[in-house]
């Protein structure tokens, strides 16, 4: 039983995740200082973590082939 889950988020995709949750995430500390920055932790872990839940309901995959961690 293979219990490792399937990587959808291609590098592309991947940094631009990061780039992005850790824009909004500084929100918090910096700029308007607002709560709605931690909107930036979906983006920043889904990028970490290679793997997107939207996409999977989806059926999409941004890596170009299904592939495995």
């Amino acid at each position: 039983m293979d219990l490792s889950p399937t990587v959808n988020v291609g590098n592309f995709d991947r940094v631009l995740r990061i780039v992005v949750g850790l824009i909004l995430l500084s929100l918090v500390f910096i700029g308007p200082q607002t709560l709605w920055g931690l909107i930036g932790l979906v983006p920043l872990v889904t990028g970490l973590f290679r793997w997107c839940p939207a996409y999977s309901l989806l059926g999409m995959n941004s890596c170009g082939t299904a592939s495995r961690t």
